[in-house]
């Protein structure tokens, strides 16, 4: 049997990309076969097509760190054929091939039931982005974000693939003072739908005085840009608060003090979806499945693995608005 799927590698200095006719052989080792019906595009993903992206671990590769779809064989006695699962991370689309493919050979220990309620494409709306932000909720909840409270919640990055998550899912705890924080001024009216009860710019956040503290004007915040802005932000969290971290879209480098964690006993969380526990992570997706209603509010783009390298810029200039995903085997 041969099928499609999008590669990329190495010839001498330059990454290429194209699609190929390959077989089963020439997938990453696994005990289940998975036809893939959707798969997504993340910001991890566009780092794959990027020469020194710093991703791809090994050429060549089928990119993609998450999928979905029905096993067509499996070797482990709990995965049945014709079951709906889900995968996402782990080495996914990074040192083992990935969902931009009809097919997928996984590690059973990677995978996870579909969960009732969630369709196969509502699971890859979701996807690493918003399992990320089910994962950053959780730590601020357990850092001591309530909803009984109502705290101000910041969220940056607002109009990416996390950042929108992170709004709906925040709405669909109950939480209400959600401050949407993007450059992005005509997205108002959809960050408002999705249940952002403000937006402020960042440079409205950023500050020229250097202060080591300035104002405290947030409760809680999920940082998904990394940079200046998840600097600032630390020194504007009130007294007990806490700020999640998950991306570098801005870059690596945090430029702060320890006055914020010392004198207002702020917490610094980190956020890894990609080595997340498997056992884990079904909770995570039941509790995404509860919030679906709020979820499919956000602006989602589908591609085909033909059309899905046309995307990838907006994502790199970060004008991407919501999800992308990409419909493989629905044709």
């Amino acid at each position: 049997m041969t099928f499609k799927a999008l590669c990329v590698d190495m010839q001498g200095e330059n990454l290429i990309h194209a699609i190929k006719d390959i077989t089963i052989d020439d997938l990453s080792d696994g005990d289940v076969i998975i036809k893939v019906k959707y798969s997504s595009i993340n910001y991890k993903d566009m780092l794959a097509f990027k020469k020194n992206g710093g991703v791809i671990r090994k050429y060549p590769m089928i990119p993609g760190i998450d999928l979905c779809g029905e096993i067509i064989e499996s070797k482990n006695p709990s995965y049945n054929i014709g079951q709906k699962v889900l995968a996402t991370s782990f080495g996914i689309g990074v040192s083992h091939t990935g969902g931009y493919a009809q097919y997928a050979r996984l590690q059973s220990s990677w995978i996870t039931p579909l969960p009732n309620g969630l369709s196969l494409k509502d699971s890859m709306i979701v996807g690493t982005a918003g399992f990320t932000a089910a994962l950053s909720i959780q730590s601020l909840q357990q850092a001591g974000m309530n909803k009984s409270n109502q705290p101000t919640i910041a969220v940056t990055g607002a109009t990416g693939g996390v950042g929108t998550m992170a709004i709906a899912l925040l709405k669909a705890k109950g939480y209400d003072n959600i401050i949407a924080i993007t450059s992005k001024d005509n997205q108002s009216p959809m960050l408002k739908s999705l249940g952002a009860s403000g937006i402020v710019s960042p440079k409205d956040i950023i500050k020229d005085d250097n202060k080591p503290l300035q104002s405290q004007c947030f409760d809680y915040v999920i940082d998904c840009v990394g940079g200046a802005l998840a600097a600032s932000l630390l020194t504007q969290i009130s007294y007990g608060g806490a700020m999640s971290v998950c991306g570098n879209a801005s870059g690596i480098a945090l430029n702060t003090n320890i006055l914020p964690f010392i004198l207002r006993g702020i917490q610094l969380v980190g956020i890894d979806s990609v080595a997340y526990p498997n056992e884990k992570r079904l909770r995570i997706w039941y509790e995404i499945s509860n919030a679906m209603a709020f979820i499919r509010k956000i602006p989602i783009t589908e591609v085909t693995l033909d059309t899905l390298v046309d995307r990838l810029d907006s994502i790199k200039n970060s004008t991407n608005i919501g999800r992308n995903i990409v419909s493989i085997n629905n044709q």
